[in-house]
């Protein structure tokens, strides 16, 4: 079955990694971005030697999120960056083919501990499960 496992992060986070500390982060330094980055590639080589990485991505900053809606009369409304009150957002994702749920949560939990400076916040790795194809996704509902 496949699976999308993702990570969350707000722009603070992101802000955090390019050294600025915040009342909700610590600053990270050098080391704590090199860490992190070995310890995720670690993951993803591991994933791809077993066959179960199907794609895997880190994605940009809230703050070059593009947010497209309708208004009353049905004419896009656009607006760019996050809002101040920003909760988590996606921050990147592995699409996995994985034998079960309990193999993909053994992942999600080698997910769950990579590294970071002590104080940073942690957020919940999310399992989702992708369906087939519409059949499956009307017969779940």
């Amino acid at each position: 079955m496949k699976y999308l496992v993702m990570v969350q992060g707000t722009q603070v986070d992101y802000e955090a990694m390019r050294g600025k500390a915040s009342a909700n982060s610590p600053a990270w330094n050098e080391q704590d971005i090199q860490a992190m980055f070995a310890f995720m590639g670690a993951i993803n080589n591991d994933l791809a030697e077993t066959g179960e990485m199907i794609d895997v991505q880190g994605l940009a900053e809230p703050a070059k999120v593009r947010h497209v809606s309708l208004d009353a009369e049905g004419k896009a409304v656009i607006t760019d960056g996050p809002y101040s009150e920003t909760k988590e957002l996606l921050a990147g994702y592995w699409v996995l083919d994985c034998a079960s749920l309990e193999r993909v949560t053994e992942i999600a939990e080698r997910i769950a501990h990579c590294p970071q400076p002590a104080g940073a916040p942690e957020y919940p790795v999310v399992i989702r499960p992708i369906p087939d194809g519409v059949g499956d996704i009307v017969a779940d509902i």
